[in-house]
Order: structure tokens, then C-alpha cells, then sequence
């Protein structure tokens, strides 16, 4: 590997220690770039090239100042290398899953570099960056080992981070299934950076060191850990795809069937296009639920709430991306807030509604090693043990990177109450058995806030119809989905419907062969006494109000009667009863947003979020919404 490949052009960070969103866009949004593919002239330099490039790499083209790290998709059967060299280049990592190779580039050389027919797309490889039993009795995963009997045993989950201190004694040399490092190579389990670690004991620690007080969710998941960070947090996108392509080349030989991701980077170009989002899509197609976090962009520099702030790839309708509240420090749901760093939705380039749903990520205990930078950083966050111990094994972090892997773990609860789930089923059980808080969007909670003892019951129910009953989650169930762009509630799930398939995409009106998605039935009896529903609801409830066949057996688009338009969506006549964010309009509202252009280097910028065109992007400032 060249030694460059080590160097900070653009880097890879967790979102767990907070900053100011403007100091976060400014050291983590490095731009992203990957493009589709146009027909450029022949050989010569041209601006034709800039549709190869995003935003940031198109500047970079233009100014011709220095270098760039890149990444250089290219038709299959194609490999740059020598294309690389001969533009006095530097290749480096091949990515055989994406046909693409990262590149050290001379900014002068960029647009005959796209300019060349094999070449495809050229991205910035930009930086990622990374955004316990009181979580766990809140979300009822305590209730779900405790009464079901589910702890995770079977379902590996891959850990794309820092590394992890294998030898802690909440995880034990038996844990981690597989360790592999992508940024230094080396052969054994470590963590220099610590956010890794942290993360694995929100999955599957024991709890040993704390009497089982800070156990993770899923405590008997294998845990196979790859890792993207170096020692100070910071890393590639580069890393995590050819991570992301690991987990998929051995998802069966390690049962991998969850991968989490608390490392993220900004969105500077449609998901369609971004290797990292692509990336992503080959796991979700393969059957792995890929969980990421949203990032940590909910308020703006003068600490007022601010859209558009989700990261990629958590930013794509395939994966499942999780924002975070806050349980106050107590088991009850009922004090349960948004945290207001938590990134909302829509996404840009794409304006996709986001977040899927919430989980708790606001002082999280989970596991530390005295080793990692974190440890030395975030001395008043440590946590003594219930046992004697040379130094703390325990840290209180805050973060959409602590929320992340609360659903990932309890997504090894359902897969492990029923293996047949997809990851589209596995998004829907989720945002169905969620509870919604009124008074808050769904671009600010998503589905609403994670009900995990609800997830595992219908998951269970799903798989199994002669499974004996459970007592009624007293969690009231929101029993709505997030259909991409569209709200569909009211009939119940049904575990054969086409949307679950792994060849649809979320929020498709169409499967990839035209015919019709489908999601749920009409409750008939023998559905109505199989499911515990939540407290309150009729059963009787059809899955929206468009059906698909005269028996009303399954739906097409749901139209609720409520008008549930958040902002900014126009339908062109169309029944927009149900549609919460539009794709035919910018998010321009007067009554509820506060818009204005301007250029993207001014100090006037720093809460921007979103790009809007080559030279210019959007600021936006909540009023009220």
C-alpha cells in the first residue's frame, strides 16, 4: 500500500464527541465526488468533465491549486492505474466491487483524468467521521432477554470503526468473531482511537465489569470488527467501502447480518451515484441491514434547529438511519426528548425523509480502555465498575454514533426471533412499532422513537403465527411506515409483501419487473388474534385507503384523510394527503423556513447544509415549524 494512503487529505471521523455543527462541516464535510457517466469528448480537457465530478472535486478541477485524494470509478473491466501515472498520478487501493481505484491526483490533472471514455466518476475520498442499562430498559431490550429469551446468539454484526480492545473484560477473547484493519494492516484486535470499542459494548457488551448493570442489547452477537479509524479518529471513505465490501464477500461464512455504522461523511451528490451509498446497497441487496447514524447536525451555529443536516450514507432510502434522543437518565419513556444535535432530514441532493426513526444516544456508558485516545480525552466521563479494575472500564458518551448501534443490536434480537427477515421488513417492524411523539416531524424523529420490546414481538410474530401470545406492549405503537416520501398506516404488516424484497428499493411505487408494491392486508380475524397490537387502534384498519384489487388486499399508495405535509412539497394537482416531503419543489416555506443563498467560503455559511448548485447553497433557520 503507498505510504500517502496514510496522509489527511480527506479523513474518516465518528460522530460521538459533539462539536458546533460549524466546526463539524468544516473538518468533516471534505466533499464527496463520484459521477455518472456522459459522453465526453474524446481526449481533450473540457468542462464537459465537470458532469463526472461533484461539487468539490469540480472546484478543485477549476482552481488547479494542489492535490486531491480521489476515488476513480471506471467501466468493468477497466483499471485507471495507468491512466493515474500517466497524469503523474499516484494509485493506491483498488475497490474491485465499485470497478474504482483511489487516486492521489494533481488538481491539474483532474479533468483529463474524466475526460478519458473508461472513466466513469471521480470522488473526493472524503472524510467519515463517527458521530448503558438505562438505555436498554427504556428501549425494552432488557424486557426482550429477560421474557423472550433473545440475546443475539447466531447473528453476526460487523463493526465498521476504530477497532475494538478485545481484551476487555465485557467482551472476552470470544466475541469477536473476525477482526481485520483496513488503515494499518495489522494482524490482531486493537483500538487506538476508542470510539470503536465504545460502540461494541452498545451492541453486545455483557456488562461484566458493572454486574450486568451495563450490558449491551444483543450481548450474545459475534462481533466482527473492521477497522476504518486510525488513532485519532480520523479516516477514508475508501476504508469504509472496501469494509462494506468485506462484510458482503464473507456475510456467510461470519453470519454477518448487521453491519453498523457510525461513520459517516457529507452528501454532495445523489445517492445514485455516491460510492459510499452504492456501497451500502450491494450489503442491503446481499440481506444485510446496514444501520447508520444521521449525524450530528441538528442546530446551527447559534444553536437554533436546523434541516438538512443528515450524512452519508445515511442519506440513502436503503439503509437505516437512526437520529438520537435523550432518556433523561431514566427508564421511562415519558421524559424521552429529541437530543438537539441530532441531524434532521430531508437529505440533500436527493431531499429523501430522513431520519428512519430515533434511538437513545445522549450519555451512553459503554465500554473503554485505558489505551484509547478517548479514555485520555474524557477523563470526567469515565465510570468505575461494580469490580475492582486497574483503571475505569467504563465512559458516558453522547452522539448519533451511541444510537446506531441500540438499533443495530436490536435488530440481532429480531433477526435472531426470525432469521427470514429482510432488511426492508426488518426498516418497516422498526418504524411500525415505533412511538411517535406528537409534536414533532418526521424529519426531526422519523417513524418515532425505537420501541425495541415492539420490534422483537412482531418480528417473532412475522416468523411464527403459532407463537404463543405476550403480554400488550404498553409502548403505544405508531403503526405507520415511511414509504420513502409517504406515510402508510392503519392495516397491519404482512411478511409476503413484495416491498420486503431485497430488489426494491424503499419507497418504490414499482418492483424492478413494474408490478405493484405491496405492503400489508386488511386485518382478518386470524391476523387480528395472532398480533398483540398496541394499546389502542382499530384492527380493522386498512393498510392506507388505495387498494390495489377490488377485495382490498393489498394497497397501492396509501392517502390518509389527516393531511400530513410537513413543508415544502407541491403535487401538482396530485392527492398529496399523505406526502411529508415533496421532490418537485426546493424546502421553501414561508411560514415555517427562512431561506437565503450564499457563497459557500463566506463566514455567513457556516450553518449550511446543503449544496444547491456548482456555486452556491442554501442556508436554512428554523422559525417554527
Amino acid at each position: 500500500m503507498p505510504e500517502w494512503m496514510g496522509s489527511a487529505f480527506a479523513q474518516v471521523r465518528p460522530f460521538g464527541a459533539l462539536a458546533t455543527p460549524a466546526f463539524m462541516v468544516q473538518r468533516f464535510f471534505a466533499a464527496l465526488t463520484l459521477l455518472v457517466v456522459t459522453a465526453a469528448p474524446a481526449w481533450a480537457a473540457s468542462h464537459a468533465a465537470d458532469d463526472k465530478f461533484d461539487g468539490v472535486v469540480r472546484q478543485r478541477a477549476h482552481a488547479a491549486r494542489g492535490w486531491s485524494r480521489v476515488i476513480v470509478r471506471t467501466r468493468e473491466g477497466s483499471d485507471a492505474s495507468a491512466l493515474i501515472r500517466s497524469l503523474h498520478g499516484k494509485p493506491g487501493r483498488d475497490l474491485p466491487a465499485l470497478h474504482a481505484r483511489v487516486a492521489l491526483m494533481p488538481d491539474a490533472s483532474l479533468e483529463n483524468l474524466a475526460a478519458s471514455p473508461s472513466v466513469l466518476g471521480v470522488s473526493l475520498d472524503r472524510r467519515v467521521s463517527g458521530t448503558m442499562e438505562r438505555t436498554g430498559a427504556t428501549v425494552g431490550a432488557s424486557w426482550v432477554r429477560e421474557t423472550l429469551g433473545l440475546d443475539g446468539t447466531g447473528v453476526g454484526v460487523a463493526l465498521i470503526d476504530s477497532g475494538v480492545a478485545s481484551w476487555h473484560d465485557d467482551l472476552g477473547p470470544d466475541r469477536v468473531a473476525r477482526f481485520v484493519d483496513f488503515v494499518d494492516f495489522l494482524p490482531m484486535p486493537y483500538d487506538d482511537y476508542g470510539h470503536g470499542t465504545h460502540v461494541a459494548g452498545i451492541i453486545g457488551g455483557t456488562g461484566y465489569d458493572s454486574g450486568g448493570a451495563r450490558r449491551g442489547i444483543a450481548p450474545a452477537a459475534s462481533l466482527v470488527v473492521l477497522k476504518v479509524l486510525d488513532g485519532a479518529g480520523d479516516g477514508y471513505i475508501s476504508n469504509v467501502i472496501a469494509a462494506l465490501d468485506y462484510a458482503v464477500q464473507h456475510r456467510a461464512e461470519l453470519k454477518i447480518r448487521v453491519v453498523n455504522l457510525s461513520v459517516a461523511a457529507g452528501v454532495y451528490e445523489s445517492y445514485d451515484t455516491d460510492p459510499l451509498t452504492l456501497a451500502a446497497k450491494r450489503a442491503v441487496e446481499a440481506g444485510i441491514v446496514v444501520v447508520c447514524a444521521s449525524g450530528n447536525f441538528g442546530r446551527n451555529a447559534a444553536g437554533h434547529p436546523q434541516y438538512g443536516g443528515i450524512t452519508a450514507p445515511g442519506n440513502a432510502p436503503w439503509v437505516l438511519t437512526v437520529g438520537a434522543n435523550s432518556h433523561n437518565g431514566t427508564v421511562s419513556r415519558a421524559d424521552d426528548i429529541i437530543a438537539p444535535f441530532s441531524s434532521r432530514g430531508p437529505a440533500a441532493i436527493d431531499y429523501a425523509a430522513k431520519p428512519d426513526l430515533v434511538a437513545p444516544g445522549v450519555g451512553i456508558e459503554s465500554l473503554t480502555d485505558a489505551s484509547t485516545l478517548l479514555f485520555t480525552v474524557h477523563a470526567s466521563a469515565r465510570l468505575s465498575g461494580t469490580v475492582q479494575t486497574a483503571t475505569q472500564p467504563y465512559l458516558s458518551l453522547t452522539g448519533s454514533s451511541m444510537a446506531a448501534p441500540v438499533v443495530a443490536g436490536t435488530v440481532a434480537l429480531m433477526l435472531e426471533a426470525n432469521p427470514a427477515l429482510s432488511p426492508n421488513l426488518v426498516k418497516a417492524i422498526l418504524q411500525y412499532t415505533a412511538e411517535h411523539h406528537a409534536g414533532l416531524d418526521d424529519l426531526t424523529q422519523g417513524a418515532g422513537f425505537l420501541n425495541a420490546r415492539g420490534a422483537v414481538q412482531l418480528a417473532r410474530v412475522l416468523g411464527d403465527r403459532t407463537a404463543s401470545p405476550v403480554p400488550a406492549d404498553p409502548t403505544k405503537w405508531n403503526r405507520h411506515i415511511n414509504w420513502g416520501n409517504h406515510r402508510l398506516g392503519g392495516g397491519m404488516l404482512k411478511s409476503g409483501a413484495t416491498a420486503w424484497r431485497t430488489d426494491v428499493t424503499w419507497g418504490a411505487a414499482t418492483t424492478a419487473t413494474g408490478d405493484r408494491v405491496t405492503w400489508g392486508s386488511v386485518c382478518s380475524g386470524a391476523d387480528c388474534t395472532d398480533v398483540i397490537w398496541a394499546p389502542e387502534g382499530s384492527r380493522e384498519d386498512v393498510w392506507g385507503t388505495t387498494c390495489a384489487d377490488d377485495a382490498c388486499q393489498s394497497v397501492a399508495w396509501g392517502t390518509s384523510e389527516d393531511v400530513n405535509i410537513v413543508w415544502g412539497a407541491t403535487c401538482d394537482g396530485g392527492d398529496c394527503g399523505n406526502t411529508f416531503w415533496g421532490f418537485t419543489a426546493m424546502p421553501f416555506d414561508a411560514a415555517g423556513v427562512e431561506a437565503s443563498s450564499c457563497e459557500a467560503r463566506t463566514p455567513t455559511c457556516e450553518e449550511i447544509v446543503w449544496p444547491r448548485s456548482r456555486r452556491r447553497q442554501v442556508l436554512l433557520r428554523l422559525r417554527d415549524l
